[in-house]
């Protein structure tokens, strides 16, 4: 695989773009007046303890009071001890310990109480109406490992496969640590000298000496300690061997890359390119064509088949139709293909939109098992870059794969967008057939209340041509012949086509307001502060 990435700088935004083989898969950005929490460390105070929820509430001196379920509850408010608990390796290394608390049967009423002190790290943004979750279990990354204070286990990353190289590696590791520490040997550790893993396990410790003296000499609520920005960690994360070059069109950026290249991969320097073109670094890669695409409902597949998107608050949805794709006789090849190719391109929506949570997939029926095995073979495998924990069920006799996928901050399509003002987040607007007829109702109103019997109407070209003659119906004569009035058309493509305006010819003034109801009213004006 041949991994590029692109940074673009700018004064109000950096996006870093992850290419693989010449494709866009990942998108992150980082704008300065947006908080980024994942990771940071506080020192909160536990405000509520809810046994019913088994969960409590902790002020940290964010907007909102982050959340802490008894599933993310490792050690106690000091942060001195542990309960028992096993640690889980993640596949990469990177997402720091899963705890699974043995005490299964204690109650978070018996491990937290309100108004005492707690450590603890973010490990979700808020979302919507939620505020930050957080975990009392804590894990500091570098290049190579991730520290876990108050443990004792030395684990290593799947990835790594070479059986010696495992256990010279947790040898080292197991030899260099301090007591009270555990550690996760990341896959970029493999076949590193000892000098080097000993150089970032130092760096951590004394970022976590400064974080227990920020805690003993502070108050809460207090930040200890903050995730590098969002540049430095996918350098990180993300820059290794297979990374063939990282570009990037900002000078100062491009100085701090190699600054930290130079410290952790010095091997790797001469991989990393400023870009000095006139043309926009993202429109020479083709990725702001891509980003354009990325918010789209609908996405078009090889050969005619297409994808349907849906984001809803409880789940996302995706439908695959085959389009005009028609295939070959075989029905059941014909469909598998088309499965095949959407699944390849479902993998990579997910992971460039960076879609959490519960996510439904609606594959085209399948018959045959064998047929519907190697669908979720193919789908399963396209994760195997992904960062984010997934877990996959394999197709339902319906032709669905359920799956989950982390989700520690907002999806690309809710952190570049915002509900449509003028359907109050529904995410729809009248159709011209539907705007006909709120307008002959307005005529109706206006019958009944006033003495008005001319008009002009103003409306949207699309909603013009449903008057004038839909289907050889002209319906604003059955309108004037409804009501008894005359009333003239016009059409304005400056309005929203939702949008209209009557005048009165016997007063000559605009009465539109006069016979809609509070409703329309309401709509209008949140269209206009919309905009």
């Amino acid at each position: 695989m041949d991994q590029q990435i692109i940074v673009n700088a700018d004064l109000h935004e950096t996006r870093i773009a992850i290419m693989e083989n010449g494709k866009l898969v990942e998108l992150l950005v980082e704008r300065p007046d947006e908080e980024r929490n994942v990771g940071a460390i506080y020192k909160g105070k536990v405000v509520a303890v809810l046994p019913g929820m088994q969960a409590a509430f902790v002020e940290l001196g964010l907007d909102r009071t982050a959340f802490l379920h008894i599933s993310d509850v490792g050690f106690d408010s000091s942060a001195s001890s542990r309960y028992d608990f096993d640690l889980m390796e993640d596949e990469d290394g990177a997402g720091g310990p899963e705890i699974i608390r043995k005490h299964r049967g204690t109650p978070i009423e018996k491990l937290i109480k309100k108004d005492q002190d707690i450590l603890v790290q973010v490990i979700k943004e808020p979302l919507g109406q939620k505020g930050a979750r957080i975990s009392t279990s804590l894990s500091l990354p570098g290049r190579f490992i991730v520290l876990v204070p108050n443990e004792r286990h030395v684990r290593v990353s799947r990835k790594i496969t070479n059986w010696n190289e495992r256990k010279r590696l947790r040898k080292v590791l197991f030899d260099l640590k301090p007591d009270g520490f555990g550690v996760i040997i990341r896959t970029e550790a493999e076949k590193q000298p000892e000098k080097i893993l000993k150089k970032d396990l130092k760096r951590l410790l004394k970022f976590w000496n400064r974080i227990t003296s920020k805690y003993e000499k502070n108050k809460p609520p207090q930040l200890l300690h903050k995730e590098v920005g969002i540049t430095s960690s996918i350098i990180r994360d993300y820059f290794s061997e297979e990374t063939s070059k990282l570009v990037v069109d900002s000078k100062d950026t491009y100085k701090k890359i190699m600054s930290y290249v130079r410290g952790v991969a010095p091997h790797l320097k001469d991989r990393v390119e400023f870009y000095q073109g006139n043309i926009p670094i993202f429109d020479v890669y083709g990725i702001e064509q891509e980003i354009d695409k990325m918010l789209e409902r609908k996405v078009w597949v090889k050969k005619g088949a297409y994808l349907v998107i849906d984001q809803t608050e409880a789940m996302v949805t995706i439908d695959v139709n085959t389009g005009r794709f028609v295939g070959t006789k075989d029905q059941e090849n014909t469909i598998l293909r088309v499965n095949m190719e959407s699944a390849r391109e479902i993998a990579r929506q997910i992971r460039l939109r960076d879609i959490g949570g519960l996510i439904i997939i609606d594959f085209i029926d399948m018959y045959n098992r064998e047929n519907r095995r190697k669908l979720y073979e193919e789908f399963k495998g396209l994760f195997k870059n992904d960062r984010a924990k997934n877990s996959i069920l394999p197709v339902s006799d319906f032709g669905l794969i359920e799956m989950t996928r982390e989700r520690s901050k907002p999806s690309l399509l809710q952190a570049f967008s915002i509900p449509c003002p003028t359907c109050q987040g529904l995410g729809r607007v009248y159709s011209p057939e539907s705007v006909v007829m709120r307008i002959e109702r307005w005529f109706a109103r206006a019958r009944a209340g006033s003495k008005y019997r001319k008009f002009n109407l103003v409306v949207h070209p699309n909603v013009g041509e449903i008057l004038n003659g839909d289907r050889g119906q002209n319906k604003l004569k059955d309108i004037c012949k409804k009501f008894r009035f005359k009333i003239n058309l016009e059409t304005d493509d400056s309005l929203f086509f939702e949008n209209y305006k009557i005048i009165s010819l016997d007063e000559n003034m605009d009465i539109t307001e006069m016979f809609k109801t509070k409703a329309e009213r309401a709509s209008d004006e949140l269209h206009e502060n919309g905009n």
